[in-house]
């Protein structure tokens, strides 16, 4: 029987409904960020996801993946492991890259385009806490019922990409999975657009700050 071609083709970039940049008069400012998913449960028949719980300025709540800003001197594939360890309390070790997505929005007087690298991560140790002032919930959630549990239509086709990842690496083991790639770590600060009392949106955060000097958590 002939083996089964395996595609590594690098997967695609992923742009939601948001992808397309509106037309306005304000000027653009360009965030980075990078996360994704932690699996458990690989041996088993049902593996499980760690997904956040999030509330937005309207107060409409949000089922997400983990992720958050790449801070100098970070590769994403080290801010992945990072942010998903802070928000969720958990850490992994990297499989393979799920994605780009980026999207737009605005942010006091400038819209910001935002682009995050997602990654699908095995879960090495640590336990499920809310303990970051953004997350409001966190949860393991069973593979098969992700695409459901996500809010967003771009992490929901992200989703998918992670359950066939996972079959492949089930049937024909880690060869299966495409490559990481080992990219540039950041040299410059960037902004973060949840710092409403930022003048300039150039200047990263308090937070910003405070988060590279000292350890992560």
């Amino acid at each position: 029987m002939t083996e089964p071609t395996r595609d590594h083709r690098r997967p695609r970039r992923r742009r939601g409904r948001s992808g397309r940049r509106p037309v306005t008069g304000l000027r653009t400012v360009h965030e980075y960020s990078a996360g994704g998913l932690v699996v458990d449960g690989l041996d088993g028949e049902t593996p499980v996801v760690a997904l956040i719980r999030t509330v937005n300025r309207r107060g409409r709540t949000r089922w997400r993946m983990p992720k958050g800003h790449i801070e100098i001197g970070e590769q994403p594939e080290q801010t992945a492991i990072r942010e998903i360890a802070e928000e969720t309390g958990i850490y992994g070790a990297l499989l393979a890259p799920l994605g780009v997505c980026d999207y737009w929005f605005p942010s006091q007087d400038w819209m910001v385009h935002k682009t995050v690298h997602h990654y699908l991560l095995q879960f090495v140790n640590g336990e499920l806490c809310a303990d970051d002032h953004e997350v409001v919930e966190v949860a393991w959630v069973p593979l098969d019922e992700l695409t459901s549990r996500l809010t967003h239509a771009n992490e929901r086709e992200l989703g998918r990409t992670a359950a066939r990842l996972v079959a492949e690496l089930h049937t024909h083991g880690p060869a299966a999975l495409p490559p990481l790639t080992h990219s540039q770590p950041r040299l410059e600060p960037q902004t973060h657009s949840r710092a409403h009392n930022s003048a300039d949106p150039r200047r990263p955060s308090t937070e910003a700050r405070r988060r590279h000097a000292g350890p992560a958590r």
